[in-house]
């Protein structure tokens, strides 16, 4: 299904969708990609969900990503002997491992991890950050908090520990189970919460074993520290905005989204923009003018994709809300500044053969009337490469390997159609050529560009760039061989 933007959709599927009725229709309306979000539902619906995903891929013959996005540790305090307690500023307030039930003077929090790595000075943040306590004093078992921001705790509240390297795996045992599961039904991106460090992605790709493309959703000011080294060893990336923005001042949240953008851009890896980006689409049929701003500015910024979390899954609007977020991207790819700010923020370093064939493709197709980029890869490299360049013509991305175009539907820009297995670059030409006269790239009297490795099936090989006629005919007249 041939999209009139580049930007790519990724909408989270849930209960307002998980029917095979609503999800066509997300999927009709814009969504590239459909999340699975391994903290909800159980391991039968995440199967059935997948089950409908594929069954729409097999009627409209497209590919479709999935991406299951992992829970991680999640830190909470226990429960209270009232169920909730009201912290006044100013007061002292105790968390510790005692498992009686808490009241207004402490409460459990089971993780000596934490109190391991918390000093005198410490920052801990309860319930999304609307209850802030100060370390004063801490041991093994126990910190002695001041309230510096009071409000409401009640049971199970989640806790925020943001200037401080946790020794914990980004992996909890549940996340370990939901990884085998979502790998062996056959997902396309496995996402990581709660990573720290370069070392939490490495023990994750172990794990997943080349089954899948590992995505790093970045939420901790740790990881924003050390992001270069997650980024060289992640397939792809999350700007995980909910919890950046309750470890950090909000104000800090958008310069670091466009510097993670940016960077990710350079490095050719897909980035995704998340976390209430239409939100008040959960309960209205229309955004707030603030919220199609944000999306919009994702979109100025070049991000690959933009996501939707409980507008699709839980919200009373979720066709409507992917149907506003394409409708916004279709406009901001339309306007003459989006072309001058994508091309003032391009800095990719060329390095290699490929680098410079993709290089001279976009600058060819720009300075001539070449109508669409024709990519054969294996891997996904080549398209990633091409896709960088974020050239001004639409791409095709054409491979054998339907998990390659799979992992590609997250892309910028990428159109992915399956084609068969090649022997002989004339072929891809012929190819790239139907391909395009087929889904309405080009006609006949057009002329397209084709990038490809030879020897063909070969990962790594970008190493030829041709013009062609898009017209069959004039391709095996001017090479008959």
């Amino acid at each position: 299904m041939r999209r009139h933007r580049n930007v790519k959709i990724v909408a989270t599927l849930g209960p307002a969708s998980s029917d095979y009725e609503t999800i066509k229709a997300l999927h009709e309306a814009g969504a590239d990609v459909f999340r699975l979000n391994m903290s909800h539902g159980s391991h039968d619906e995440t199967r059935e969900r997948h089950r409908i995903i594929r069954e729409i891929e097999r009627e409209l013959d497209g590919p479709i990503g999935i991406l299951a996005d992992l829970q991680g540790p999640k830190l909470r305090v226990g429960k209270f002997a009232n169920g909730e307690e009201e912290l006044e500023e100013g007061a002292m307030f105790r968390l510790d491992l005692d498992k009686a039930k808490g009241d207004a003077r402490r409460v459990r929090l089971p993780h000596p991890e934490i109190f391991a790595a918390l000093k005198p000075g410490a920052t801990l943040l309860v319930n999304d950050g609307k209850i802030m306590l100060q370390v004063k004093d801490c041991g093994a078992d126990f910190a002695d908090c001041e309230v510096l921001t009071g409000g409401t705790i009640s049971n199970r509240k989640g806790v925020n520990v943001p200037d401080v390297v946790l020794p914990l795996a980004a992996l909890s045992e549940k996340d370990r189970e939901d990884l085998e599961f979502a790998c062996d039904l056959g997902v396309d991106w496995i996402a990581l919460s709660f990573v720290q460090r370069p070392e939490d992605v490495l023990e994750a790709r172990e794990l997943v074993a080349g089954r899948a493309a590992v995505l790093s959703k970045i939420e901790k000011p740790a990881a924003v520290k050390c992001f270069a080294d997650i980024l060289e060893v992640s397939d792809g990336v999350m700007v995980a905005r909910g919890d950046l923005g309750v470890e950090l001042p909000v104000q800090n949240v958008p310069p670091i989204q466009k510097r993670l953008v940016r960077q990710c851009r350079a490095a050719a890896k897909p980035v995704i923009v998340a976390t209430q980006m239409l939100e008040s689409m959960i309960e209205s049929p229309v955004p707030t003018r603030a919220e199609v701003s944000d999306v919009a500015n994702a979109i100025y910024e070049g991000a690959d994709a933009v996501m939707l979390s409980a507008e699709s899954a839980a919200g009373d609007y979720p066709v409507e809300a992917v149907t506003t977020m394409n409708n916004v991207a279709v406009e901001v790819e339309h306007d003459p500044n989006y072309r001058v700010i994508i091309e003032a923020s391009r800095q990719a370093e060329r390095k290699s053969v490929a680098d410079g064939i993709v290089a001279a493709a976009r600058e060819i197709a720009e300075t001539t009337d070449i109508k669409v980029i024709c990519c054969f890869t294996q891997s996904g490299t080549t398209a990633l490469l091409t896709a960088r360049e974020r050239p001004r013509v639409p791409i095709i991305a054409m491979t054998s390997l339907r998990g390659t175009a799979r992992r590609l539907a997250l892309s910028w820009g990428t159109n992915c159609i399956m084609t068969g297995e090649l022997q002989r670059f004339k072929q891809a030409v012929v190819n790239s050529a139907r391909a395009a006269r087929v889904h309405g790239f080009a006609t006949p009297d057009d002329q397209i560009l084709v990038i490809a490795g030879v020897p063909f099936n070969q990962p790594g090989t970008t190493n030829i760039l041709r013009v062609a006629p898009c017209d069959e005919s004039l391709i095996f007249a001017s090479d008959p061989e």
